[in-house]
């Protein structure tokens, strides 16, 4: 495929720990990264939102009190607050730099939730150096573009909102062809979809075909039982999101297609 990243150099599929694997643990939580690496995962996938002071969390809400035993706005807290916070009443909210500094070989998908976090997400970024190491997606095309820029050199991305969109009108219509020159010329390498929404199937055999044509990857969130992650690979599907990493994982093996993570030496 052309406009290839570092970010996707693994043998496919991808298998992506969604939160770290949310159905086997705590979500966003450094144990629930930890299990997805013992488990042999290259691919994390997390959020970033950051404090009132700038710190860039792994972190899905915008607020603490669904996941843990806090309450407010983290974009209103000071990190000095937001630390005291535990996941599940146990766990404190990994910092986004400890996560990317922690295992090495394992790449991680950002999904950027919040405006104020794209500055110091992409100083994280470059403190790191972990350009070749991520992914960048957003629910907000806006917000999404914001983010590429403010990294400052190409990284990789997937399709915002709107290029989904796009690429699902291609594929169910013959001859759009103003929605594909778009996609062409976006130079996007992956486009990360939905199996459904709201009632209407997304990750379908002529989506899958009509972005493998524009030379992106479509990887697919967030599946977890084993019957649709075995349909989706069947119809070309280049990565699967879950919850249920330990039901990714025998599923990937009995295939003969799981691909454990890379270890430096």
């Amino acid at each position: 495929m052309r406009n290839r990243y570092a970010f996707l150099d693994h043998p496919g599929p991808l298998a992506f720990a969604h939160r770290g694997g949310a159905a086997e643990g705590r979500e966003n939580t450094m144990a629930a990264f930890q299990r997805a690496a013992d488990l042999g995962y290259t691919y994390l996938e997390t959020d970033a939102h950051a404090t009132a002071d700038g710190i860039v969390l792994a972190f899905h809400d915008h607020t603490l009190e669904r996941v843990t035993d806090s309450a407010g706005r983290v974009a209103e807290l000071p990190y000095r607050e937001v630390k005291r916070a535990r996941v599940g009443g146990v766990d404190e909210i990994p910092l986004l730099e400890d996560l990317l500094g922690a295992w090495p070989g394992t790449k991680v998908n950002i999904d950027v939730k919040d405006a104020p976090a794209i500055g110091p997400l992409a100083e994280v970024v470059r403190r790191t150096n972990a350009y070749d190491r991520i992914c960048l997606t957003s629910f907000s095309e806006t917000r999404l573009a914001a983010a590429r820029a403010a990294m400052g050199r190409p990284v990789c991305s997937s399709l915002g909102p709107r290029g989904v969109a796009a690429l699902r009108v291609a594929s169910a219509t013959e001859g759009y062809g103003r929605a594909l020159a778009r996609l062409a010329r976006s130079g996007v390498p992956c486009a990360q979809v939905p199996y459904g929404f709201r009632g209407l199937r997304v990750a379908t055999r002529s989506l899958i075909r009509t972005a493998h044509a524009l030379g992106m990857q479509v990887h697919v969130w967030t599946v977890d039982r084993p019957s649709t992650m075995e349909y989706l690979l069947d119809i070309g599907a280049d990565g699967i999101m879950t919850d249920n990493i330990s039901g990714l994982r025998a599923v990937l093996s009995a295939r003969g297609q799981w691909h454990p993570r890379r270890i430096p030496v």
